[in-house]
């Protein structure tokens, strides 16, 4: 567990290729954004992560461990591309599934995209706080 924490949070353009490493062929992935399968398709997503935002990095703050499932709790850390804003940060989780093999076959980020991303955006922003206080009434 410890070379795959490593691995995320060295994660740079060039070690994408390096995914199939530590994905099984046939993985899944999900988070608030995307839902495919392959490594072909997750390194996709990855390599779409550094062409769309700058700097991005991830700190793994705890690993939970039972069986074939891993647990972690990380801050992706950012900036946009285009908007003047300092570093971002989004707190979320990974659910990870082992196969056999020791690989992941199973990668699901649950991360609120309302809060930590959407409310940070110039003209979205006001309208998801409005929104939110308005379901908070």
């Amino acid at each position: 567990m410890a070379r795959l924490v490593d691995f995320f949070e060295a994660l740079s353009p060039g070690d994408v290729v390096r995914l199939p490493r530590y994905y099984a062929a046939d993985a899944r992935f999900k988070d608030p954004f995307n839902e495919v399968q392959g490594v072909a398709a997750i390194q996709h997503v990855f390599t779409h992560m550094f062409e769309a935002l700058e700097s991005p990095r991830f700190v793994v703050h705890d690993i939970l461990v039972q069986g074939d499932q891993c647990f972690l709790t990380w801050d992706f850390l950012f900036r946009m591309r285009r908007f003047a804003r300092g570093e971002q940060v989004v707190r979320g989780a990974s659910h990870l599934r082992f196969d056999a093999h020791g690989l992941v076959a199973l990668h699901r980020d649950y991360w609120d995209a309302a809060e930590e991303l959407y409310e940070k955006l110039p003209a979205v922003g006001a309208l998801m706080r409005w929104l939110k206080r308005r379901a908070n009434a």
